[in-house]
């Protein structure tokens, strides 16, 4: 077997931990041999090409098995000029041109990083939930308008757009579905909740439904994160609960991330931004980034013992007392990749 993955570092800490999540997908599959091909992307694609994703790199990630990513951004690239290129929008050209609609977002705090928590230990211990967002749809595609003194940004969804995520929400709950929306104010919600409904109906009577509106759902992942199993959620709401429950876990550089299409290759990487403060001095924490690597065995190549084994040498080395800076520690990148790569 030699699986096809494409490397997008990008920018800050990206090309920081890549390396790292390259050198635990070979320890972990030695007998594979892997064909690992990198591309610029993001700022770094903007400095070099005036985009932050060529149609070449497009062409090659669609000919791949799989894609990790690492993180873009940075001041450097920020405006307000709608007329230049920011990296962000390579994110939404990939996953535009993969047609990766599901993003899905596990948080599991790890019992060793219980303290490291900003809620207390009562509150999120046993916590495990996932956040299925739909990617590809609403007010971040919506048509955009922009003059000097107004601007607008349409939210649009359609029927099949809502189908296709309500079946992946109900697919990976084993008993309760938490759908959030907010049906009191916005049309688009009235018809995401109408539309999850009818699916749960006739496809997933055995799995509880329930809706919550984000407002309130924001409140009750900090007072009661234990009552979620998957949260199914629009793309501008999903993108902010989300990095909300990040932090039940201590640090969004925990978090790994999966983004997924029908078919063809997926696009798995950390929750975390650049972190330009810190790229460059050996600081960033390399587990979220190991932890996609995990979820790319797992989802994009059918791997399942290889990524439950990164997952529990990310386990057991945090046992032993691994602590990078944003945990509270002092490990480097490099010496946090060794602690894992010792348990494999």
């Amino acid at each position: 077997m030699s699986p096809r993955v494409i490397l997008l570092p990008g920018d800050g800490i990206g090309p920081e931990i890549i390396p790292a999540a390259v050198a635990v997908l070979k320890a972990v599959g030695p007998e594979l041999q892997w064909e690992l091909e990198e591309h610029l992307f993001g700022g770094a694609s903007i400095d070099a090409h005036g985009t932050a994703l060529t149609d070449e790199t497009l062409q090659a990630c669609r000919a791949a098995d799989a894609i990790l990513l690492g993180a873009v951004g940075g001041p450097r690239w920020d405006t307000t000029d709608p007329a230049k290129p920011r990296p962000e929008q390579g994110l939404l050209a990939l996953r535009k041109g993969l047609g990766l609609f599901a993003n899905l977002r596990p948080v599991k705090p790890l019992s060793a990083l219980y303290d490291a928590s900003p809620l207390k230990r009562e509150l999120i211990e046993r916590t495990d939930l996932l956040v299925v967002r739909e990617l590809t749809g609403g007010i971040y595609f919506g048509e955009k308008t922009r003059t000097r003194d107004s601007a607008s940004d349409t939210c649009l969804y359609t029927r099949a757009e809502i189908e296709r995520i309500a079946r992946v929400a109900f697919g990976a709950a084993r008993s309760r579905v938490t759908s959030v929306d907010k049906a009191n104010v916005l049309e688009t919600s009235r018809l995401w909740r109408e539309v999850v409904r009818e699916v749960h109906g006739s496809e997933f009577p055995h799995i509880e439904l329930e809706h919550l509106l984000v407002d309130n759902a924001a409140m009750r992942l900090i007072a009661a994160p234990r009552h979620f199993e998957v949260i199914l959620t629009e793309n501008m709401f999903g993108d902010i609960l989300s990095d909300e429950a990040a932090m039940l876990t201590g640090s969004i550089g925990m978090l790994p991330s999966a983004s997924l299409s029908g078919e063809g290759p997926g696009v798995f990487e950390p929750v975390h931004g650049s972190a330009p403060d810190i790229a460059g001095t050996g600081a960033a924490n390399p587990l979220a980034m190991l932890l996609s690597a995990a979820m790319m065995l797992r989802h994009g190549l059918a791997m399942e013992a290889q990524a439950a084994a990164v997952e529990s040498a990310v386990d057991q080395a945090l046992a032993e007392g691994l602590r990078t800076p944003d945990l509270g520690g002092s490990a480097s990148t490099a010496e946090a990749t060794q602690a894992v790569l010792g348990h494999l």
